[in-house]
């Protein structure tokens, strides 16, 4: 890990930037699958399927039989696990649901706000490297809450063309209506366009790979909607002399495990503890299963040292982390200070894979810097939220020659008249 000492603010955004490709260097590719995809529909699919994934299946969509199959090669421990997990995100997402909103703006004028579902949801689950299941829970558990009439499933295929069964175990726990044997570029494309088996969707969700995140940035070009930019995962630990080296490494090489694009940063006011993190990252990583990846992310990922808690807080925000971790004494200097993060883990027992799998907070959250537009995915995400009005006769007296004037004086005069016609009426 490269390390900075008391980096200037002129040299953050050097030290900061992330290790993806732009977005220009990959939309090509995207434009092209999409183009295919909405022209030639499932035959595309396939042929993308074949060329990214190295099968050639004739049904894309999964059976009620390889669901029930599924269901059998899972552990019942592990059935338990996620079990578990599902029943806190419910909790948390449960909580989240608002009541109707209701005021008489001026006397006959009343005013109201609900939520509908959005009826149709394209849900992505990485299956690659790691079958991310767990998204799943983040993701269709909300979506049932919300009441999403339709939710289809999108993850890639293994080379023998099977999905992993805790991933169809989940999928159907949590109520997930259609299952796709489909990945990558395509599978965004599928769903945006709609194709002979896989439906149109309104809005699609889920984390993913470098090209399926342009993949859904430039569905929103299509009249479909998106959680956010969800890219490579990223972590941010800020950590001083209380904190534990250990666990600060454990919690850097969990992210940085995922992907050899991921990211991780520690901001630490303490030299010794930076030095001890980097001798905890070379000793825990040396007996990880993934070691490869890991070791890739952690090539451009940053050790930065700097004097004062302030600068730290100023450079954090400046980064807007997916994940921010807390191991520090002034816990509450961060907490309150924080402006710019995906989802916030507070304490030396607070790891960040409890908000990936069962604390009960939602994994999918706004990565590349996006924390500073973009909320992680929540009970809202899935929902409209529709406003009603109903006015009086009364409340048309009262509102209405305000409405008269502001029309006449933006030259609107038919939006005028119709108010114009029923005082009128009223007299």
């Amino acid at each position: 890990m490269k390390k900075f000492f008391n980096p200037t603010k002129a040299e953050w955004p050097e030290i900061l930037k992330r290790p993806t490709q732009t977005v220009e260097d990959i939309e090509e590719t995207v434009n092209q699958v999409f183009a295919e995809v909405k022209s030639k529909g499932d035959v595309a699919v396939s042929k993308y399927t074949e060329l990214f994934d190295g099968i050639n299946l004739a049904n894309t969509q999964v059976t009620e039989k390889e669901i029930s199959a599924a269901a059998n090669e899972v552990s019942e421990e592990l059935k338990e696990a996620i079990k578990l997990a599902k029943s806190n995100i419910e909790n948390f997402h449960t909580a989240q649901k608002t009541d109707r909103i209701e005021i008489e703006t001026t006397n006959g004028v009343k005013c109201w706000q609900e939520k509908r579902a959005i009826q149709k949801v394209g849900l992505y689950i990485p299956g690659g490297s790691a079958p991310l299941f767990s998204t799943i829970l983040m993701l269709a558990a909300p979506a049932n809450i919300a009441g999403c009439k339709e939710i289809v499933l999108c993850t890639p295929p293994d080379k023998n063309g099977n999905v992993h069964p805790a991933i169809l175990y989940t999928a159907e726990l949590c109520g997930v209506t259609k299952i796709y044997k489909v990945g990558g570029i395509q599978a965004i494309a599928a769903m945006t366009f709609g194709t002979e088996s896989i439906p149109k969707v309104y809005k699609i969700f889920g984390p993913g790979n470098q090209f399926v995140t342009v993949a859904k940035q430039l569905a929103t070009r299509h009249n479909v909607a998106i959680d956010m930019p969800a890219g490579p995962s990223e972590l941010l630990v800020v950590a001083d002399d209380s904190s534990n080296a250990a666990f600060v490494a454990s919690d850097l090489l969990s992210q940085a495990e995922h992907g050899v694009d991921s990211q991780v940063i520690l901001v630490s006011t303490s030299k010794d503890l930076i030095e001890e993190v980097e001798k905890e990252v070379e000793s825990q990583l040396e007996v990880l299963p993934r070691k490869s990846i890991a070791e890739k992310a952690i090539a451009h990922s940053r050790l930065i040292f700097v004097e004062k808690k302030e600068d730290a807080l100023e450079l954090i925000d400046e980064y807007g982390p997916e994940h921010f971790i807390i191991c520090a004494e002034d816990e509450a200097f961060f907490t309150e200070g924080i402006q710019n993060a995906g989802s916030v883990f507070i304490g030396n027992y607070t790891p960040e894979s409890a908000g990936d799998y069962a604390s009960g907070t939602n994994h999918t959250l706004p990565t590349n810097g996006y924390a500073k537009q973009y909320s992680g995915v929540n009970l809202d995400s899935f929902m409209k939220s529709m406003t009603f009005q109903k006015i009086t006769e009364e409340g048309i007296k009262e509102i209405g020659p305000a409405i008269e004037l502001m029309a006449q004086a933006e030259g609107l005069e038919a939006h005028k008249n119709a108010v114009t016609l029923r005082l009128k009426e009223l007299k």
